[in-house]
């Protein structure tokens, strides 16, 4: 498996793929991007999926070993998933995992932090 660097506010960050997709991670802060929909982005955290594939995906936070399922986005659409306020905690890595429903390889995102108030943008790229 070899890293995908990937531009972010913060940094850069490099995330883990498996052959079945490759996660990109991009982090942005509300005031200076507005999630789709009718979210309010001063009110929470946010993970905006872009799902390329065709498969639909499940998408969980992954946190000292457990995880939490945010929702589930159908394939080639986008949806905003609110992060539970207890995972937004600056210091706290946590990682994002997307479980291909039907499929055998799940993905998983580099550890990073979330700050208040920030979206964190998720593409899932076609497969191969």
């Amino acid at each position: 498996m070899e890293p995908l660097l990937v531009g972010s506010r913060r940094g850069n960050l490099a995330l883990r793929t498996t052959a079945f997709a490759l996660l990109t991670l991009v982090i942005g802060t509300a005031c200076g991007r507005t999630p789709p929909g009718s979210v309010d982005p001063t009110s929470g955290s946010y993970l905006e999926v872009q799902n390329q594939s065709f498969w639909d995906m499940n998408i969980y936070l992954i946190r000292s070993g457990g995880r939490t399922r945010l929702g589930s986005v159908p394939g080639k659409s986008t949806r905003v998933l609110t992060i539970p306020e207890m995972f937004v905690s600056p210091g706290i890595p946590v990682q994002f995992m997307a479980d291909p429903i039907g499929g055998s390889r799940t993905p998983y995102s580099q550890s990073i932090d979330i700050a208040p108030r920030e979206t964190i943008v998720l593409v899932i790229p076609p497969s191969s």
